[in-house]
Formats: structure tokens, sequence, C-alpha cells
């Protein structure tokens, strides 16, 4: 699977998105109504990883379960994890972080107009 690409795709399909570079030329930096809720690193062929926003609980879990899984790198280490490619880390799990990232981040304005 890549991870990237994957989390591309799945974040190119949702509603009032906006994508930049902002800091750097190899951070894709991905918005909802001006808040990110996905970061993808493909700077550094060592560091293959997303970072996508978690409720901390759940994010606690995975953590747990998936070694690939980690603390949010450049972003709060609660509500923030970075996933790699790893062992249950599949392209389904992914689609599902964007999305719950994005609807995290959203805060429920989903349904209003800006």
């Amino acid at each position: 699977m890549q991870l990237q690409k994957a989390a591309r795709d799945a974040a190119s399909t949702l509603e009032y998105v906006s994508r930049g570079r902002p800091f750097t030329p190899h951070l894709d930096v991905w918005k909802v109504r001006n808040k990110v809720f996905l970061l993808v690193t493909d700077d550094d062929p060592d560091l293959q990883i997303i970072t996508v926003k978690a409720d901390p609980h759940y994010a606690d879990a995975l953590r747990r379960d998936h070694e690939s899984i980690t603390p949010g790198r450049y972003l709060d280490k609660d509500h923030w994890i970075s996933v790699g490619e790893g062992s249950g880390v599949t392209k389904r799990l992914v689609e599902d972080l964007v999305r719950g990232s994005h609807e995290l981040a959203a805060g429920g304005q989903m349904g209003r107009r800006s």
C-alpha cells in the first residue's frame, strides 16, 4: 500500500477541502474550512508518514495496537497521530482515519455554508 497516496486520494474526495505547502515544499497540508486535518510528509524516504487528528482515547488504542502509529509529529501529541506503513495499517484504516480527522477538524460545521 502507498500510504501517502491513499491519504491524498481519500482527502481529495471530501467537502470544503483545500491543500497547500505553507511550511515546506515537502509537507502537504490539507485543511477543511481553514483547519488542518491532514499532513502528508514526503521529503524523507525513511519517514513516509501521514499525520491526522484523532480522538485521544482512540489514538491511544491505535498506538497500543500498531507499532507504526505514534504521537503526532509536528502537532499536539494528545489529539494527533502519525501513521506509517506497518502491520495492520491498511488502506481502509488510512481512509477511515482521514475521514475521521476531517470530521473532527470541521467541528460539526459540515452542514453549514461558510
